[in-house]
This record gives C-alpha cells, structure tokens and sequence, in this order.
C-alpha cells in the first residue's frame, strides 16, 4: 500500500501514472475530482499539489509499484549492496502483473553472510522511502538469519 510519496516528484510521478493506465489529463481530472488545468499545472511543475490532492490523483491512475521499482531500481540494487542484499527478485501482484495503487511491494532476496535483521529493516526502509510503497522482503537462502526460523515465518 502507499505510504508516501515525495511531492516533489509528483508531476513525474503522476505523469507515468496517466500514461500507464492510458488516460488523458481530463481523464484523471474527471476521475480526481479535479479541474483539467488544475492536473496539467501540476504535471507540469507549476502547481504543487498537497498530500490529498496528490493521494486522490494516484488513487484515480491506479498508480502501481511496478512503476515506482522500475523508477528506482538502481537506487534498490545499491540499497541493497549497502545493507549485504543481493539477488533481489519481486515476487507476488507485481511479478504477476496484477499490482495496483493499494498493492505493496513483495521482495525476496539473499543476504551476506554476518548481516542480520537491522540489516534487513534497513533495507525495507530504504525501499519504503524510495518507492512510497509498503515493502515486505523475504530472505530465501542458507545464509538466512536463524532469528527468522521462527515457527511464525515458517508459515509464510
């Protein structure tokens, strides 16, 4: 599910939204509750819009985070490096193409060796923070925490 999204990004953002879901700027307007020229200023960077405003327009385009991993996906891999992640894969609505706005982002990775759960959670922040979205990261290899074997995680 979105969490947040930097406003400044927004007309970028919202752009890549209307397009993906193929809708013109009256479009999205009609389906925000907006004006026509109210969305076209603030794709074009001349109107910043606030956080309800930027939230209604997202929900209207279905804003994905198939769309914001794609954006960011250097930014991710290097998040992972920092945090001894690799081997970082999608798995869930976006692997399967059936993402939208209230999806989250569902990733499975390995770990280096000695890296533990702060790690982790730094990681899952970091993805947070760049993409707006709700992570959730799966660690699936040997080098797996034994703090994660726990008969909870084993139902996952």
């Amino acid at each position: 599910m979105i969490r947040h999204v930097d406003r400044s990004r927004a007309p970028h953002v919202i752009r890549a939204a209307r397009l993906d879901r193929g809708m013109s700027q009256a479009d999205l307007a009609r389906a925000a509750g907006m004006s026509q020229p109210n969305v076209a200023a603030i794709e074009n960077g001349t109107r910043n819009p606030s956080e309800d405003a930027l939230e209604r327009l997202l929900r209207a385009a279905d804003y994905r985070p198939s769309l914001a991993l794609e954006d960011n996906a250097e930014a991710i891999v290097e998040a992972g490096r920092r945090h001894g992640l690799h081997d970082i894969r999608v798995f869930g609505s976006i692997a399967t193409g059936a993402d939208h706005f209230t999806s989250d982002i569902d990733l499975l990775a390995r770990i280096d060796r000695g890296r533990g759960y702060f790690d982790i959670a730094a990681f899952t922040s970091a993805v947070e923070e760049l993409t707006g979205f709700t992570v959730d990261v799966i660690v699936d290899d040997e080098q797996r925490p034994s703090f994660l074997d726990s008969t909870a995680m084993a139902t996952l």
